[in-house]
């Protein structure tokens, strides 16, 4: 049954056949791949962080060698660059800094992996298709050449389905490569922004700084947290105690 696909494929494809099916293999591939990482990746919960935003203190030496011995069995990539930070705590928040920036490029480069030839696959498949479409041109126009009779349609029938066939091969090929590369990109960009928001509010917490881990968060503030509501009823009321002292 294979043999006979491959019969069918070389008859429709002519020479393009193994260019295609090579371009098309490694999309897969890749592809599936990047997928295996995303759903790795996604299906990996950072409760710790949750737990860790519940509370206002700032960090001690005691919470900082317990989170690291709760991070060193964490396998999410959130996980490692926090046990990379907490391992580095006692340096200059330049230094952690800096050693953060060169982590968080190198899991970038590691989520976008085989994104640029994903992307490469998807120029050159619709380009030979166009070979395709210029060969079986060339072929048809060359049967007609050597024909004295009139034309008929099994004449035109084999250039034509070759220049057809290759196009839409290629066209196949290369819109799944270029849209899942550019879904794919997204996907890495926002993650790794996500983990240097967070990256960055440990190290403030590391600083002393109370609330660094509710900064720019959505979650309801906690008990010991400033709310806006309460800080919006605080300045009515000033304005409220300011119009009465006037008023008197």
């Amino acid at each position: 049954m294979s043999q006979s696909l491959y019969f069918q494929l070389s008859e429709q494809l002519g020479y393009l056949t193994w260019p295609l099916f090579i371009c098309a293999f490694i999309a897969i591939v890749i592809i599936f791949e990047r997928l295996t990482l995303m759903a790795n990746e996604l299906l990996k919960r950072d409760a710790w962080l949750t737990e860790l935003r519940k509370q206002s203190r700032s960090a001690s030496q005691e919470q900082r060698q317990q989170l690291i011995t709760e991070l060193t069995q964490g396998r999410s990539m959130l996980a490692k660059g926090t046990a990379l930070l907490l391992s580095h705590g006692d340096q200059q928040r330049a230094m952690r800094e800096e050693i953060l920036n060169l982590w968080l490029i190198k899991q970038k480069e590691k989520l976008q992996s085989g994104l640029k030839v994903l992307q490469i696959i998807g120029v050159i498949t619709p380009l030979l298709g166009l070979l395709g479409t210029v060969l079986g041109l060339i072929e048809m126009f060359s049967q007609l050449g050597v024909s004295d009779g009139p034309v008929t349609p099994s004449q035109l029938a084999t250039g034509l389905g070759l220049a057809m066939n290759t196009t839409a091969a290629g066209l196949i090929i290369a819109v799944p490569a270029i849209t899942m590369s550019h879904l794919i990109s997204l996907w890495a960009e926002k993650r790794c922004n996500k983990i240097a928001h967070a990256l960055n509010q440990l190290n403030l917490w590391l600083e002393g700084f109370d609330q660094a881990l509710n900064i720019g968060c959505d979650a309801p503030c906690g008990a010991n947290a400033p709310c806006l509501k309460n800080a919006t009823t605080d300045n009515n009321s000033q304005s409220r105690s300011a119009k009465l002292s006037e008023s008197h």
